[in-house]
């Protein structure tokens, strides 16, 4: 058995505040290898159960490799950059210095924008804390990190048997017995596996690791998600596994090579209610003014509105693509709108996660204030739709105000379909000016 238990536990606890970063270079630059430790006790038993019955892994502890990048011709200016197959994420925000209760070399990396960050104390080439994330409640997954290791699960080589590039269609089950759908769509290189799975609501991002005989691992860490997958191939043509998400989330699936399986129309999963298909809402501004569709800027314009949540990577697939659009494109008539439900239940924690957002990503158009991110209360919010299913959600209006097609969900870029989505988007756009 592949052997993936690379750390101890990590009992680690910092408090106090972290100064400036310092004159000096401290952390030396080049790769890194992080580890999260995904055993927590309040899902052991069912991670004890499936590792059992698959008799995959000894551990959840989740790899994933960084590096440590200086400016030119600077000893204490830097940033990370997390790798994740062919994704690079830059991450900038850092501070690094003593901190005050432990006097010990601490660096702070922030995702701002997931409103998340990694604490640790650094000595001898080894980084030892934890990631915390600001909107569950003391939810902070212990974390260790190594300079120079750039290997993920593991550095060992040997000729496999099997190969499992390709697709598969998937079945995940749930611990109340219901189940979903979902396309692995790996590649296989020698003992390195990239891939990602896709759902009806999004993917699970781009997903890295190994295989070894007939056993494999794929894990993504984006400062949102923290993701690991385990597998086994059972033949040629059937796998299954095991997907743990941070703490708190943990599933089996199973897998058989099919290149023909599609998953349902994502224009077919959310429908409009009700026969009248002229539509308008109002929501907050960050300046707490109400927007209605109905406002003068949107009259006569189509209209893009992305259902959406900060704390979303999917839905930061798409605000990407619609700052890229608006960035390539001609859009005199068109408007974009996003309605943010956020996972704070005080508004004020949940306007500033969305005012960061904004700022970080220099989003010229509109993010109106939703609510809270409970699908049952956003839909509540949106009665013109039968059912919120997904963050992101993507609604095309016309310029009479007409609910014309309804996107659920967003395969971003770790998916061949997003390419797919961006031929769709501006046949859609095109529909909607040609009947003018």
């Amino acid at each position: 058995m592949i052997r993936v238990s690379y750390f101890l536990l990590l009992v680690f606890v910092m408090q106090g505040c972290v100064e400036a970063i310092n004159n000096h270079q401290k952390l030396p630059p080049g790769i890194y290898r992080g580890v999260l430790d995904l055993n927590d006790p309040n899902i052991v038993n069912a991670a004890e159960e499936v590792n059992t019955k698959l008799n995959i892994v000894e551990s959840a502890e989740l790899p994933f490799n960084f590096e440590v990048v200086y400016a030119e011709g600077s000893n204490e200016d830097f940033h990370i950059v997390l790798h994740n197959d062919t994704e690079r994420l830059i991450v900038d925000d850092i501070r690094y210095g003593k901190d005050r209760a432990t006097n010990r070399d601490t660096i702070l990396i922030k995702f701002p924008v997931y409103d998340t960050y990694l604490k640790a104390i650094y000595n001898e080439n080894v980084l030892e804390g934890e990631w915390v994330v600001n909107y569950r409640d003391n939810y902070k997954i212990p974390f260790v990190a190594y300079h120079g290791v750039d290997y993920r699960f593991t550095n060992l080589t040997k000729a496999n048997e099997f190969d499992i590039s390709g697709n598969w269609k998937c079945v995940f089950s749930e611990s109340d017995g219901s189940q979903f759908s979902a396309i692995g769509k790996f590649n296989q290189d020698g003992n390195t596996i990239t891939g990602t799975f896709k759902t009806e609501t999004g993917d699970y991002r781009f997903l890295e690791g190994d295989i070894i005989d007939n056993k494999f691992y794929l894990s993504v860490f984006d400062g949102s998600h923290a993701f690991l997958f385990a597998g086994k191939i059972l033949d040629n043509n059937k796998i299954i596994g095991s997907f743990t998400s941070g703490t708190h989330y943990q599933v089996t699936w199973e897998g058989t090579r099919d290149e023909e399986f599609e998953l349902t129309d994502p224009f077919a999963l959310t429908s409009l209610k009700g026969s009248n298909d002229v539509i308008d809402f109002s929501f907050p501004n960050l300046d707490k003014q109400i927007v209605s569709l109905s406002d003068d800027k949107y009259k006569g314009k189509i209209k893009v509105v992305k259902i959406m949540g900060t704390w979303c990577p999917n839905c930061m697939d798409a605000t990407n693509f619609l700052l890229e659009y608006l960035e390539d494109n001609d859009t005199e008539d068109i408007e974009v709108v996003a309605l943010a439900f956020e996972r704070y239940r005080d508004e004020e924690k949940a306007y500033a996660a969305i005012k960061r957002y904004k700022e970080r990503k220099s989003i010229p158009f509109d993010i109106l204030y939703g609510g809270y991110f409970d699908k049952a209360e956003s839909t509540v919010k949106l009665p013109f739709l039968d059912k919120i299913l997904s963050y992101p959600t993507l609604l095309f209006i016309d310029q009479d105000n007409r609910l014309r097609k309804v996107h659920t969900g967003f395969s971003g870029p770790a998916t061949d379909e997003y390419e797919n989505f961006k031929k769709g988007f501006d046949k859609i756009i095109a529909e909607l000016r040609d009947e003018v």
